[in-house]
């Protein structure tokens, strides 16, 4: 089969199309043909080895496919084998039947980026109506839909922060309220001129540095930041319990890989919801790009430069 391998550590340039054996279905893992694949910063973590498990060599990145089982039912899944190749083995327990009306694109959308999304707002800071709510790299493939979910679920102010004048336009266009340039020399400032002249409810922050610092500055009392991830590549400053006590906030790390051990009860019933939003037309997942197999460094390397918007895909039959 085709697929995309590295052998050695570093950034897009390391990613390589080449032909390896088949994976075999075993230990209760099935074969899936995979039709399209998932691009994730996760992935681009991976492949420098910065990611929070340890990573080894060769490895084929990837943790989401949309494709068919040998039975032929349509399915998005988490790969258990790399989801950047032809085919690739998933669990049955981590493997969604993908309804009529929705693109492989979107379903792609939900995995890791729409799980994400549901368990910030739901799980990990407990948005409740009428809450303000900012969302970091509002035009991302979590952002777009955080968005999304944050008005659906009666949030009071959605302020979506992004870094260009067309992803802000994105943001307002799914919903938010306000928008914030992510290059204001003045964040915290900037996030509370948002709401309004007040310190804000709920933070999603993927960004980490200077930005994790500023909002922390602007969340109110027993407000809650939940952080995602790290894309700038730069730490925050040390969190004091003193600060968080200070004010009654909290700071609560979400990664989704800790869902999968209850699949269950933290993925199962959230896809479900999410395929269904997206069905009825509620959830509109954006599409930012398709590339072809042989182009994931391409696709990897649009990521890291922020030129993207929305969920990125890898066509695995091209």
């Amino acid at each position: 089969m085709r697929a995309v391998q590295i052998t050695e550590f570093g950034g897009p340039e390391v990613l390589h199309l080449t032909d390896l054996p088949d994976p075999v279905a075993a230990d209760g893992l099935a074969l899936v043909e995979v039709d399209s694949a998932g691009v994730n910063y996760a992935d681009t973590h991976q492949v420098e080895d910065s990611y929070l498990s340890k990573t080894t060599l060769p490895l084929i990145p990837g943790s989401e496919v949309v494709g068919r089982r040998e039975d032929g039912t349509r399915v998005a899944a988490f790969a258990m084998s790399g989801g950047y190749a032809e085919r690739a083995l998933v669990h049955p327990a981590m493997s969604f039947p993908v309804p009529e009306g929705v693109s492989d694109g979107q379903a792609l959308s939900l995995l890791v980026q729409g799980l994400t999304a549901w368990h910030l707002l739901r799980t990990s800071t407990h948005l409740a109506p009428g809450e303000s709510v900012v969302v970091h790299a509002a035009a991302g493939g979590v952002g777009t839909l955080a968005v999304q979910l944050a008005k659906a679920w009666g949030a009071g102010n959605v302020i979506a922060v992004a870094s260009t004048d067309a992803k802000r336009e994105l943001a307002l266009s799914l919903g938010a309220d306000v928008t914030v340039d992510a290059g204001e020399s003045d964040l915290k400032g900037a996030l509370e001129r948002a709401n309004g002249g007040q310190k804000v409810d709920v933070v999603l922050e993927m960004v980490g540095g200077p930005t994790l610092d500023a909002s922390l500055a602007a969340l109110a009392p027993f407000g809650r930041l939940a952080t995602f991830g790290m894309a700038s590549r730069s730490p925050s400053k040390p969190i004091t319990s003193g600060e968080l006590m200070s004010r009654s906030r909290a700071v609560i790390g979400f990664w989704l890989a800790h869902a999968f051990a209850k699949p269950a009860q933290l993925l199962q019933p959230q896809m479900s919801e999410l395929l269904s939003l997206v069905q009825a037309g509620t959830l509109k997942p954006i599409v930012g790009g398709t590339y072809p197999l042989g182009e994931a460094s391409r696709a990897h390397q649009d990521l890291l430069s922020r030129a993207s918007q929305g969920k990125l895909v890898l066509d695995c039959r091209a």
